[in-house]
Formats: C-alpha cells, sequence, structure tokens
C-alpha cells in the first residue's frame, strides 16, 4: 500500500470482533506469565505497540517511542564510547546543540561542529575516527539542506554510525533510513502528533542489533512514553497526510508573497528557487516542508513588534502543530550563539486559510 494508505491502516486491532481504534492502555505491571514477570517499561501495552508499529511502516524500519524527542536523541549519545568523536551540526535545534554541548562539557564525548551545508567541511570533521555523524534534513532553525545521500556514504566509509533529525520533513517528504542512515528521529511532538498537545520523541531503524542496544538502553533509563501520549500520537498520526498537504500549501504560497513583502529582507524556504538548499531539496525531498525563516528588514525589536501584532497566528516556540507558530529565534542564547539572525522570525505554518495567514502576516508587518 501507498504510505497515504498504510498511516491509516497500520496498527489496528484485526481480530474479529475487536476495536477499530487501539485503545488506550493504563497498566505498568502485567500478571505473571510462566515465561516473565511483564512490566509495561519493558514489554509494551498495545497503545504502544500499535504506535510504534505506525511509525515504523512510515520510516521503513522498526520504531521505538520515546517520552520527549530529547530522550530519544539522548538514548543515540548514551550508546557512544566515553570519548568517541562525533560530528554535529554547528546550527541546529538548541535541544540537540545542549545535548551535544554538555557530553563534550562532561568528558562524555568529543564533539565536532560543522556547517553540515558544507559537505566538503563535513567530510574534512569525520577523517580521524568519528563514531557518530548526526544531521538534520533541514537544520532548525536556519533551514539549510545537507546532500544526506553523500554525507552518508561518506560517514560509513569513515566507519561512522549517522543519525538523522528528520522532524522538520516528516517521512512523507524523505525516508533517511532508505538513504542509508543508521537511525532517523523525529520529535513526535511535532508533525506526527500535530496538535500541540504531546512530548513525544521516536527511534526507527533498519538494524536489528541497533534495535536491540536501543532498547536496552530505553529500558534502562525508563524513557518510555506514557498511555495517553501515545494514544494521542497514534491518533494525530492517522492524518499527518492531509495536515502536511494543507501546511505545505499555506507554506509555499506565503514564502512567494513574503519574498516580495518590502518589510522582509529574506524568506528562508527550500522551496524558494532563490534558497540556497533549493537544489538539494529538490532532488531529495518530495515536498518542502512547512517551516519559514522570515528575516524581517528591520531591528530585532521590529522583530519582536511582527510577533507581539499578530492576531491569528500565535506567538509561541515549537512548530508542527495545526495552529501557525510564530517566534524570534535570537531570543535564546543558545541559538543567539550559533548565528540565528536577530531578525529571523521561525514560523510554522499551519492548516488555517492562507488568506487569513497572509492577512495576518500583513497587517503585523505593516504596523513596524
Amino acid at each position: 500500500m501507498r504510505i497515504e494508505s498504510r498511516v491509516v491502516a497500520a496498527g489496528r486491532p484485526e481480530t474479529p470482533g475487536a476495536p477499530v481504534n487501539t485503545p488506550i492502555v493504563l497498566t505498568a505491571p502485567y500478571r505473571n506469565d510462566p515465561e516473565d514477570n511483564f512490566y509495561s517499561r519493558a514489554t509494551p501495552t498495545e497503545t504502544r505497540a500499535a504506535l510504534e508499529a505506525v511509525l515504523g511502516e512510515l520510516d521503513g524500519g522498526r520504531a521505538l517511542a520515546f517520552g520527549s524527542g530529547m530522550a530519544a536523541l539522548s538514548t543515540v549519545v548514551n550508546l557512544q564510547p566515553v570519548g568517541a568523536k562525533v560530528v554535529v551540526p554547528d546550527a541546529a535545534y538548541s535541544g540537540a546543540v545542549g545535548i551535544f554541548a554538555h557530553a563534550e562539557k562532561t568528558g562524555r564525548l568529543s564533539v565536532r561542529t560543522v556547517d553540515i551545508a558544507d559537505t566538503d567541511a563535513v567530510i574534512a570533521a569525520l577523517d580521524g575516527g568519528a563514531a557518530l555523524l548526526w544531521l538534520e534534513t533541514m537544520t532548525n532553525p536556519l533551514l539549510a539542506v545537507p546532500d544526506l545521500p553523500v554525507l552518508i556514504e561518506a560517514a560509513h566509509a569513515a566507519g561512522a554510525m549517522v543519525g538523522i533529525d528528520a522532524t522538520f520533513s516528516t517521512p512523507l517528504n524523505v525516508r533517511p533510513l532508505d538513504l542509508g542512515a543508521d537511525v532517523v528521529m523525529h520529535s513526535a511532538t511535532k508533525y506526527l502528533a500535530g496538535h500541540s498537545d504531546v512530548l513525544m520523541g521516536v527511534l526507527t531503524t533498519t538494524s536489528d542489533e541497533l534495535y536491540d542496544a536501543l532498547f536496552d538502553e530505553r529500558v534502562h533509563s525508563g524513557a518510555i512514553p506514557g498511555a495517553l501520549e501515545s494514544f494521542l500520537t497514534l491518533r494525530g498520526v492517522r492524518t499527518l497526510v492531509l495536515r502536511m498537504e494543507r501546511a505545505q500549501a499555506n507554506a509555499r504560497e506565503l514564502a512567494q508573497r513574503l519574498e516580495a513583502h518590502p518589510r522582509v529582507q529574506r524568506v528562508r524556504y527550500p522551496g524558494l528557487p532563490s534558497d540556497p538548499g533549493h537544489e538539494r531539496a529538490t532532488r531529495l525531498f518530495a515536498d518542502y516542508g512547512a517551516m519559514l525563516g522570515i528575516e524581517i528588514a528591520g531591528t530585532a525589536d521590529d522583530a519582536e513588534a511582527v510577533c507581539q501584532r499578530v492576531r491569528l497566528i500565535t506567538h509561541a516556540t515549537s512548530l508542527g502543530g495545526v495552529e501557525s507558530l510564530i517566534e524570534r529565534r535570537a531570543r535564546y542564547d543558545i541559538d543567539a550563539g550559533f548565528g540565528t539572525p536577530p531578525n529571523l522570525l521561525r514560523m510554522s505554518v499551519g492548516i488555517e486559510h492562507v488568506e487569513d495567514l497572509w492577512a495576518d502576516l500583513t497587517q503585523a508587518l505593516d504596523s513596524i
């Protein structure tokens, strides 16, 4: 089946008389079994098992759900030997930047940061025995696009594992496992759950050995998601295709209009022919996502003023929900520290009517 059908059909109960939807199963222990004394930290409930079945179908591997995207990434980090050299983006999701910085500060890892859109620089950084290359399909919040197949091949030639955060792209636009990546991460809090009401992470791999190692690390850390979160994410992912179609259509239209607006200095969006990542995104992705980087023609205060003056769009952090969100990312020291322009607004485009979104943006821009 095509992915549009699998995302709806996968993981549902099939026994005659069973409910159409997998119910919420609330339990920590199970009754003793002759084979084991089961406990839900290690043995998934029907709810979590159904969710992981769907997420695995989407990414083309075996999935493990975690209590957050940070917990998922931390699990990958914890599998690396002490002192291992890892190559990571110099500009990326602030949580990931923080995790790798902390691992280096405590002596856990030796971290090399690099512009992952610079293919030659990444390949050079891998030299000397890197254990892990960590990438994003599109960097957060600068929306740079790495050449994934080339970097994956180079990392494997250097003996490194490749992990890729595909949150911005979702499995609908690119499946990094198909390109040879070892493990894919999503902050399922974002597009997969899709309603800004869940904290959830997921790791997917095609390697049984790596799956077992990730599974054991999750058991030991206890980083499993709750039953309600698993149910809400499962329910949300059923509409992923429809939500992404609308959000991406809105993002394409807004990007084109914003590029021509006199109060906008630059629009970062790989779907624009003017964007530096356009060729790679066109070659690698089915679509360009629903994230925009809007650099205001003005100061940081002007950018903050736009956030304060929107009405339909919500001034808040996070992304990937049905509602459009906007914020100035350089307000955070970690983002400012890796070079995020002070006048850049990150906008997560939702599924509202595009003309209403445009009217809201233009009234806010025209007022500064």
